[in-house]
């Protein structure tokens, strides 16, 4: 019974019980795999000491990336008989590659060169094995198709760009994790409408890991932080969430997204890459500072200098994102440069909105 069920069994003629079955897989063995997590770093007493850039006053376990990580290979392993299992294998290890260079960081010292090298390493593995880049700039500046090997550098140029600015804005309680819960919940719109079921599967079940997540990273009593870990394995993901949207609708002269895709995947990461270019504008011309030299400028940490709790400051800027997110999908119609400048104007002056209300 159960084999003549598996055979006749088509997720894409139950894709809402498929997302679903994934979405809640995901969260249950992430949710059941934290306690564990939280066990062991207290009892090995592998946990982040408080510095003067902490906004926190007391030892908290930074191995939340390793919850996220299982629960995201768990629902991959078992629905790969279903999907598109070279994809979905490639996704596995380049998440494999940060998950182990992430824990080493968070329970040692990583340099930043291993680092570079290994999200290279991951990202390379997808775009050259499954050709998913950025194949043109969409008429950005009378740019169009890009030749092949540009189109692969400056792939790679975005992936790293991307796992990078959303490691920096890993600072507040619930900001990383919020922010990724929402855009990954956006993919899985957007590619259950392109028909891309495995990459709506891979989004929908971080979207379980990170809510079993966000239960902890938010708690007072028991309080996780994704660490590297899962900075780099959640960034990665969403990186690879974004170029494999701008290549379908690239691909596609038919899609409503065919010329606009750029502008809406740079509204649906407005705040980390925003946030990354203001800070290394301050570091660099302001301070006159290497542009990784760790600081308090991030957006989030002058909400909190404002007097805005954690919960409020991340509230408000997954508010403020879902705002910019839902006007740049209604701008769709306008020409892609002319997306581009409102989306820099709009999505600035929302940010600056809540500076004006709290002194």
């Amino acid at each position: 019974m159960i084999e003549t069920l598996l055979k006749n069994f088509s997720p894409e003629n139950n894709i809402v019980l498929w997302l679903l079955a994934a979405f809640l897989l995901a969260l249950f063995i992430a949710y059941q795999t934290f306690p564990t997590i939280l066990y062991v770093a207290k009892t090995k007493h592998l946990m982040d000491e408080p510095d003067s850039r902490s906004l926190h006053s007391h030892q908290t376990p930074t191995l939340g990336g390793i919850g996220i990580f299982i629960g995201l290979i768990v629902v991959m392993t078992i629905v790969g008989a279903f999907l598109n299992t070279k994809v979905l294998l490639l996704v596995m290890g380049g998440l494999t590659i940060l998950f182990f260079l992430g824990l080493k960081d968070d329970l040692t010292v990583l340099s930043a060169n291993k680092k570079f090298l290994g999200q290279l390493l991951a990202s390379g593995l997808l775009v050259v094995f499954t050709d998913t880049r950025i194949i043109g700039f969409s008429r950005i500046l009378d740019i169009d198709v890009l030749p092949y090997w540009i189109s692969i550098g400056f792939t790679l140029f975005v992936y790293i760009l991307i796992i990078n600015a959303y490691n920096l804005i890993d600072g507040v309680d619930g900001l990383a994790g919020s922010i990724a819960f929402s855009v990954s919940g956006i993919f899985v719109y957007l590619f259950v409408r392109a028909g891309e079921l495995s990459l709506a599967t891979i989004a929908i079940a971080l979207c379980g890991c990170l809510l079993a997540f966000l239960r902890l990273n938010f708690s007072n009593k028991n309080k996780i932080f994704m660490g590297d870990t899962g900075s780099m394995i959640v960034g990665f993901l969403l990186a690879f969430f974004t170029i494999s949207f701008i290549n379908i609708a690239q691909l596609d002269e038919s899609s409503e997204y065919y010329r606009a895709s750029p502008a809406l995947a740079f509204a649906l990461l407005f705040y980390p890459l925003i946030d990354t270019l203001r800070i290394f504008f301050i570091r660099i011309v302001v301070h006159k500072a290497s542009p990784f030299k760790a600081d308090k400028n991030h957006i989030h940490h002058r909400f909190i200098k404002r007097g805005y709790s954690h919960k409020t400051t991340t509230l408000l800027i997954v508010f403020i994102q879902l705002i910019i997110i839902a006007i740049t999908f209604n701008l769709l119609y306008l020409t892609l440069n002319t997306q581009i400048v409102l989306l820099l104007l709009y999505g600035s002056a929302l940010y600056v909105l809540p500076f004006l209300f709290k002194k």
